[in-house]
């Protein structure tokens, strides 16, 4: 309801008010104000008191947006001592490598392998400032600063890389010429530069998210008491269309209430996209500073260069800072590319105040203006920003630095809609860009139209300052280590034997028995600290809860509260030191931790075993491309796709079975996919992950690569482990059983099958034998695949083997080796996942498979609607072995009637 005079609702109507004439006099004196003053002087006066009051410690709610200005003001910016560097040695080595950035692309261009020239050009002084002053490298303390590189900028990395001794002209030359062995990545990829890149930044979007939880794992690593790795701070660089991907700002608000303080978001705000503008008819800086503010997070907008003061000088009316909040940013590239009397027409020309002042400006203060003065082209406040971010605590901190794309390669480039597809420059607009830049580049040195790459020497004073100052922040950046890193001890086998004998009567879900697994390899003394469990919520759904109060969840804040289950045993217990990751409902989040913790061992020198259990249906289906970005960063660690497959999750239906999980997995290289039966096997499975990734690899064997498991929550009967198998579990088959060994009675000269199954489908295989048997007299033999995609992959390289001149025999055919009788294979997924290997196998094969969209309804009819129950397993065999004249063709009609398929 309005009050008497028409005024709008507020929330304070409902509070009290002791003194209303005090608060009319307040509003009188801004009604007074605003008509005396205009409503600019009005809002002044507003912010003023709202900033003052924040100083003062009051409680207020913050503005999302502030003006279209710098945060920082010239007059707080450092001083020449304060700055404590050379910037004109910087100004030249920043030209150096804006030259060497925009060379590699242009020679490599000839080799139709493209590149990316202009991202750079807009962000060198971003990375620059950087490098010779914040920056801290592995040599103090092994960690250092985590930097998230701007993918599309690596040529700019490569070339300070060139200009410091790290590469030469025949790397540059091999930029995106990888096969040789040579090449440069096209972009930030420890894969394939390992000793250069840490992260793997440009499937865009991943890298702002996988910085916040490096930062947040870092606090995790310090309060655990792993490794005090408080000095070390993340820096995430960013574009400002790179900031459309919901990964980008999925995670804003946990990093604001983690207080995660070290870590420093560098958004280069150059107001492009790959294609366009970011925001066309809007301002992208306003949009990210309300994003961010209303995330919690401090805000530092450093957008117009020193040529602007004169300008904020002459703003009296507040008529500039107005007009520059209302021109889109698409205007504001258009004006970066016309003349003065353009930008004097419409900038200057839309108001009276603004008029007079342009009559106070030269056409050359007025292009200098707006053509070249940006604050993220000028090192001073770059720095004065990366420094209030370091100062800031309490909070992350995002820097936006307004750039112009394309800067200092000439008009041809700069702003340009097109110029992140624009490959080269010519002849001439090198020689005009070498011209802008000072660089003692000769023409003669352009050599049948090729641009010369420039360097000013090793014993340079450029090259001194720039290795000095490496020096002194402690070593080159980027760098990544591997350190030497001593095996981890082996955990004692008695954690993996438990499951040897079996669970007798008791029935138990390889889900279960993974949990119990892990409990055990948790207690033990010499590794159990450095196993990090990860879930997106639920931990309840997989038995995790014992877990909670012996271990604790992670929280900075310890646990502020009583739980309400206090009393109970299995309590929810938070602690600041706390070795359970509960992440909530985000896949993203836990995969974005789960590479953090996995690439510890060279991040941070410290070797952690992280375990992600999830969905499986919610795993490779929704994060694949982070899997993919694990595998990119050399991570290691097992995931674990619980409730998984088609039919076992009773009820869930559609869009929580799992059919295909496996399919995604296998078109991973670093992944190895494992679909184990029993649980003997989950332990057999881990024993070997532990030693290959963490423990003592055989020669030739990359430990860089991450263990996939399906486990099931349906609770079968757990058989005891059949002795010599263990071979045979880790490389993907072995026989489970004989129709002879498991009792059956069969006539003699009984025809054969060989029943190929994985997952929990070797329980409807077993009981398809016992059906075989008793009902058909046929002899089944079981068998177990724990990996269709191992087995698979090495009959991919006994081919390869085999086209080298080197004679090998896939380990799929010699486990079948004679063996005359078919092959039916079935698992709980599409038909696919079994047909891996379907090519290798010497013998009659077919499949059986989920094929389709999943349902819900009892686990026994899905797999009566999909044909993979033990009676369509049953009928399929017996068409098998009919084809073969093996059986009668009327006993497949009868078994379909008996069994109502």
């Amino acid at each position: 309801m309005t009050d008497p005079v028409g005024k709008i609702p507020s929330e304070l109507d409902q509070l009290p008010d002791r003194d209303t004439e005090e608060t009319a006099e307040w509003a009188a004196s801004l009604d007074a104000v605003t008509k005396a003053a205009g409503p600019h002087r009005a809002a002044y006066l507003m912010r003023r008191t709202l900033q003052h009051a924040e100083g003062a410690g009051l409680a207020l709610p913050k503005l999302l947006e502030t003006d279209y200005v710098n945060t920082i003001p010239t007059s707080a910016e450092p001083s020449v001592t304060e700055f404590g560097g050379d910037e004109e040695m910087e100004r030249k080595i920043t030209a150096w490598n804006r030259w060497n950035a925009a060379a590699m692309v242009t020679r490599g261009s000839k080799h139709g392998v493209g590149g990316h020239i202009a991202t750079f050009a807009s962000a060198a002084w971003l990375y620059e400032t950087g490098f010779n002053h914040f920056f801290q490298g592995k040599e103090a303390d092994g960690s250092g600063d985590q930097l998230y590189i701007q993918g599309h900028a690596a040529p700019g990395i490569y070339a300070r890389a060139f200009l410091d001794g790290r590469l030469n002209e025949g790397h540059l030359d091999n930029f995106r010429q990888e096969s040789g062995g040579n090449g440069l990545p096209s972009y930030p990829h420890p894969r394939r530069l390992p000793w250069l890149w840490e992260f793997p930044t440009v499937s865009m979007g991943l890298g702002p998210l996988s910085a916040i939880y490096q930062a947040r794992f870092n606090r995790y690593l310090t309060n655990r008491s792993i490794k005090d790795v408080s000095a070390s701070h993340v820096w995430a660089f960013l574009g400002d269309g790179e900031m459309d991907e919901p990964e980008s700002t999925a995670a804003l608000a946990l990093a604001a209430r983690e207080g995660l303080d070290n870590l420093t978001f560098v958004i280069n705000c150059n107001l492009q996209r790959l294609d366009g503008p970011v925001r066309a008819n809007f301002k992208i800086v306003q949009e990210l500073e309300a994003q961010f503010r209303g995330a919690g997070w401090n805000v530092v907008k450093s957008l117009w260069g020193n040529a602007w003061d004169e300008l904020f000088a002459l703003d009296t009316t507040g008529a500039l800072v107005r007009r520059l909040r209302e021109v889109p940013d698409a205007q504001v590239q258009t004006y970066q590319t016309r003349d003065a009397a353009y930008i004097r027409q419409d900038f200057f020309g839309k108001d009276p105040a603004l008029v007079a002042m342009a009559q106070l400006l030269s056409d050359d203060k007025i292009l200098e203006c707006f053509h070249l003065s940006r604050g993220g082209h000028e090192p001073r406040k770059v720095y004065a920003a990366y420094k209030a971010a370091l100062e800031f605590k309490g909070a992350p901190t995002v820097i936006l630095a307004q750039t112009v794309k394309g800067f200092t390669l000439g008009e041809g480039f700069a702003s340009k809609n097109a110029n992140h597809q624009m490959k080269k420059l010519t002849t001439d607009e090198f020689k005009n860009m070498r011209d802008l830049l000072e660089l003692p580049i000769s023409d003669a040195q352009f050599v049948d139209g090729q641009v010369p790459y420039g360097h000013p020497g090793a014993d340079s004073p450029e090259v001194r300052y720039l290795q000095e100052r490496r020096a002194a922040l402690g070593g080159p950046a980027p760098a990544r280590r591997t350190h030497p890193l001593a095996p981890l001890p082996a955990p004692a086998d008695k954690a993996f034997a438990a499951f040897d004998k079996g669970s007798g009567s008791q029935s138990m879900a390889t889900t279960m028995a993974f949990v119990r697994l892990i409990k055990d390899l948790i207690r033990d003394k010499e590794t159990g600290k450095r196993w990090v469990p990860i879930v997106p919520d639920e931990a309840r759904t997989f038995g995790m809860e014992s877990l909670f109060p012996s271990l604790g969840i992670y929280s900075p804040k310890g646990q502020t509260y009583e739980p309400v289950d206090r009393d109970q045993l299995m309590y929810y217990k938070e602690a600041v030191n706390g070795q359970i990751l509960n992440e909530g409902i985000t896949e993203a989040g836990s995969m974005a931790d789960f590479i953090a913790a996995s690439t510890a061992y060279s991040t941070h020198g410290e070797a952690m075993i992280p375990f992600y259990i999830f969905y499986s249906m919610f795993g490779w289906q929704r994060t694949a491309d982070q899997m993919w970005q694990l595998g990119d960063q050399l991570g290691r660690g097992f995931l674990v796709g619980a409730t998984a497959g088609r039919t076992t999750l009773t009820g869930e239906g559609l869009q929580h079975a799992d059919g295909h999980s496996p399919v995604i997995a296998a078109t991973n290289p670093a992944a190895l996919t494992y679909d184990p039966a029993f649980a003997y096997e989950v332990a057999v499975i881990v024993k070997e992950g532990l030693r290959r990734m963490y423990g003592e690899a055989a020669e030739g064997e990359d430990q860089n690569v991450f263990y996939y498991l399906t486990v099931y929550n349906e609770p079968m009967p757990q058989p005891a482990k059949p002795s010599g198998i263990d071979e045979g579990i880790v490389k993907g088959l072995y026989r489970f059983n004989t129709a002879e060994s498991a009792g059956l009675d069969l006539p003699a000269n009984a025809s054969r099958i060989q029943l190929l199954s994985s997952g929990t489908a070797i329980h409807w295989a077993l009981e398809a034998q016992k059906l075989l048997a008793a009902e058909w007299g046929v002899a089944a033999d079981v068998w177990s695949a724990t990996s269709w995609t191992e087995l698979r992959r090495d009959a991919l390289e006994a081919d390869a083997a085999l086209l080298r001149g080197e004679e090998q025999v896939p380990y799929l055919r010699k486990a079948l080796e004679g063996i005359d009788s078919p092959v039916l294979a079935v698992s709980d997924y599409m038909r696919q996942v079994p047909d891996q290997i379907a090519q290798w196998v010497e013998q009659d094969y077919t499949s059986l498979g989920a094929d389709g969209f999943g349902l819900s309804d009892t686990r026994d009819a899905a797999r009566r609607h999909f044909g993979v129950d033990a009676q369509s397993i049953v009928v399929a065999a017996l068409a098998q072995l009919a084809r073969r004249g093996e059986v009668q063709a009327t006993a497949v009609k009868e078994a379909r009637e008996r069994y109502g398929l």
